[in-house]
């Protein structure tokens, strides 16, 4: 896939570890249950969006861009971690918040992510209200900064254009090859799926190593069709980005919005049954918001009989645990495990 073409930095701690899930395999009566740990990315807490920033980033220092703007969640793991490297790199950030989530309180408003966001000294140049147009307010932002004398470079929410979706294309490459050294094969992978760039790159990763390991996204916002399709046109682009021949193939891409409850970010049972399970049983932490929901959704597959017990699933974990902070009064009603 000729990765090698594109420039990228070196931001993350890769690979990031491929390992079982016996104490859930077993409390589920298999499947057999992996986890690709990419909360283990090492920038500000890690998460899936530092794969992506790899590559972003190197193409914004390539235009010689001084100041990084971008968008998300007042809870953003993307924005966090686009701070963070930021930082690294000796830029400036801009950031703006979007109030997707009814009032958690004080905790969800002042800790977590947007804490560390601030630490990380970027800067939060707007709070906008839920529904906001946010690429037409970040090119805003952008002209006024261009006003200013800066250079600004725009990352889309998620980091999920064709160059962030590389950094999944990436992941796909280090997974195979993961799995060959432990003589594992891979029968599924799920993963929360969101703003589209991690399974959009995932997927075209997987194609383009004719890998034919089928790849589930459990989405935390959008219906299926939607979800779908949106992954589906980011697909294209990245493969089309890679030069790729051939088509890519639509049924490659599969969402299931089963899980996503009353709404981005806000709770289910089967989301806190999930963060439950994790932490007691196999000591890891997911978040409320992406990994907790694609979590609840393997776990409820699994109990609907989706998958056979002798298959070998891998599900990536695209990290988010700063959050958990800012959920604290959710959180206070999660148990011990029956």
């Amino acid at each position: 896939m000729h990765l090698a073409r594109f420039p990228r930095l070196s931001l993350g701690h890769f690979p990031t570890p491929l390992e079982a899930l016996p104490n859930l395999s077993r409390y589920l009566g298999g499947p057999n249950i992996y986890i690709k740990r990419d909360d283990c990315t090492g920038l500000a807490t890690g998460g899936n969006k530092t794969r992506k920033l790899e590559f972003l980033l190197a193409d914004a220092l390539q235009q010689e861009a001084n100041v990084i703007i971008t968008q998300g969640a007042t809870q953003s793991n993307h924005v966090r971690q686009t701070i963070a490297a930021a930082a690294k790199l000796g830029l400036e950030s801009q950031v703006l918040l979007e109030k997707r989530v009814s009032d958690f309180g004080d905790d969800y408003q002042f800790s977590g992510n947007i804490l560390l966001d601030h630490l990380l000294g970027g800067t939060i140049a707007g709070h906008l209200p839920a529904g906001t147009d946010m690429q037409q307010a970040m090119e805003h932002l952008a002209e006024t900064l261009r006003a200013q004398g800066k250079k600004p470079y725009i990352i889309p929410g998620g980091g999920s254009n064709p160059i962030g979706a590389l950094g999944y294309v990436a992941c796909a490459e280090e997974l195979l090859y993961q799995s060959s050294q432990q003589r594992l094969r891979i029968d599924h992978i799920v993963h929360a799926t969101g703003s589209t760039g991690t399974q959009a790159g995932l997927v075209t990763g997987l194609v383009a190593s004719n890998s034919n390991i089928p790849v589930l996204g459990i989405s935390v916002r959008a219906p299926k069709d939607k979800q779908e399709q949106n992954v589906y046109s980011l697909a294209q682009r990245t493969w089309e980005l890679l030069g790729v021949k051939g088509a890519f193939p639509r049924e490659a891409v599969i969402a299931n919005s089963d899980y996503v409850g009353a709404g981005y970010g806000l709770p289910t049972d089967g989301m806190l049954e999930a963060l439950r399970l994790l932490a007691q049983l196999d000591g890891i932490l997911l978040d409320p918001v992406y990994s907790g929901k694609g979590m609840a959704g393997l776990i409820d597959l699994v109990r609907r009989g989706h998958f056979s017990p002798e298959d070998n699933i891998v599900f990536i974990h695209t990290g988010g645990s700063a959050g958990l902070f800012g959920y604290r009064q959710v959180l206070e009603q999660v148990g011990q495990y029956d």
